[in-house]
């Protein structure tokens, strides 16, 4: 009876340091039908590896140089849905154990029969297929789901577009640049993007670069080792090793120092990280996804922001509009923010009055989305009843100041550092000089807004 031939898209990476085996089993597996790709020696193997998606890895464990354990561990990392099979001709119930141990799919001795690894590599393709269908069959459902309602909050065409292309680009490796004002909610889009990816049984890790001051950040972003610094009693991995098989989210990309970029340009570039104080690179497995408020190719011409950073981060860019220009989401967002708010604080949802909607729909939201839903919490807490009114409502959204249609003389244009110095003076007039809620408005960290405070001479 004849043994049914391997699924001719099985390809299997051979690796030994003996000619004579090493061509004889891949006349074996080409004859059966499997694609083979042969490895004279475990150097070649491992480059092999880094440059090829194998299905399977049939390996030799006793090779000089480079064993077959460590091309165990090479192959799980890079690789970890890919079985490896472990050939050696001085096999152990010990050894086998610990090849086992160490996520070896099967330990064959040599001398063996040809049906024998044959049987084994057949078990082994069927166990990849049945893992890539199950990740395959998640990954649909988690689609489905979002499809059906989970998506991030918005019917407005611009938002729907935004979803889509997300949608589009989560399966994929690509490095994503999400940008648009503090407060549109890009995490929101990169923990969907993070969602619906083949990633998204890793972590999802993210950090603000304008929270921390550059020493503190480096250490944060690549790790340190134990006395690099005063402080650093032992070995810290960084968030970029900490993130492994999932997503890192880089938040306020733009207030990184020259320095640092540097750094992040070798990270995108060689998918690896040097800890602070280290000699030696780590190699990462992280998908990057991107966010700024600030426009970098300005920041490029003026010099503040590497241009190489940029179109290597620029690799998908997704840009998210404020929402005074979907003010059409905002009856949904607020029927979501009441609803979530509710659910926090274990109250019954409460009503929103017609007047309160059409207030807030005329407002034009400076602080986005995250201001919206500052304000509803603030109306909830201070609503004793269970209808929202407009009492309950900040001042600055329910006055209504009367704008000069036209002016007498053609105003100048205000450069970018006036504009901003001139919305975070009014946000904080707005929020009585209390500096900690102006920066919850504004979506900058409180450390941030106290460098600009200082940097623009204002003063409370």
């Amino acid at each position: 009876m004849n043994t049914p031939r391997a699924d001719d898209r099985t390809s299997v990476l051979v690796v030994d340091d003996e000619s004579g085996i090493l061509e004889s089993l891949g006349i074996l597996l080409r004859n059966e039908g499997f694609n083979c790709t042969l490895a004279h020696g475990g150097k070649k193997g491992l480059e092999l590896i880094e440059s090829m998606t194998p299905d399977i890895v049939l390996t030799d464990v006793r090779m000089p140089s480079i064993s077959g354990v460590e091309i165990l561990s090479a192959t799980r990392a890079q690789h970890p849905d890919c079985p490896v099979i472990l050939m050696t001709a001085q096999a152990t119930l010990q050894s086998a154990m610990q090849a086992v141990n160490e996520g070896a799919f099967y330990y064959i001795q040599k001398p063996f029969r040809n049906d024998e690894l044959l049987a084994i590599l057949r078990r082994a393709a069927e166990h990849r297929k049945l893992k890539t269908e199950n990740k395959s069959l998640r990954q649909e459902i988690r689609r489905r789901d979002h499809t059906l309602g989970d998506r991030p909050v918005g019917t407005s065409k611009s938002w729907l577009d935004i979803l889509r292309l997300s949608e589009t680009v989560a399966p994929t490796e690509s490095t994503v640049l999400i940008q648009g004002e503090s407060g549109t909610g890009k995490e929101v889009i990169a923990r969907y993007i993070h969602q619906l990816s083949n990633r998204t049984e890793g972590p999802f890790l993210s950090i603000n670069c304008g929270a921390l001051p550059e020493s503190l950040l480096e250490s944060e972003l690549f790790g340190h080792v134990k006395g690099s610094f005063t402080g650093a009693t032992k070995d810290k991995a960084g968030l970029f090793t900490a993130a492994k098989g999932g997503t890192f989210f880089l938040d306020e990309m733009g207030e990184t120092t020259p320095a640092t970029q540097v750094k992040l340009l070798r990270v995108l570039q060689h998918r690896e990280v040097i800890p602070v104080g280290a000699t030696e690179a780590i190699p990462i497995d992280t998908r990057l996804v991107a966010a700024t408020n600030r426009d970098l190719e300005e920041d490029i011409k003026a010099g503040r922001f590497r241009s190489d950073l940029y179109y290597r981060l620029n690799v998908i860019n997704i840009h998210l509009p404020p929402l005074r220009h979907r003010s059409e989401d905002i009856p949904l967002l607020v029927e979501h923010f009441i609803h979530r708010i509710a659910e926090q604080r274990q109250e019954p949802v409460k009503q929103v009055d017609a007047d309160v909607l059409e207030v807030l729909q005329a407002y034009q939201w400076p602080g986005n989305v995250r201001e919206l839903e500052n304000a509803l919490e603030r109306a909830v807490i201070l609503t004793a009843g269970d209808t929202i009114t407009l009492e309950a409502l900040p001042v600055r959204v329910t006055e209504r100041k009367a704008e000069p249609l036209v002016q007498a003389r053609t105003p100048t244009n205000p450069t970018l550092e006036a504009i901003e110095r001139a919305y975070i003076t009014w946000v904080l007039q707005s929020e009585g000089g209390n500096k900690s809620r102006a920066a919850e408005v504004l979506g900058i960290d409180p450390s941030t807004l106290y460098r600009k405070l200082s940097r623009y001479g204002v003063e409370q």
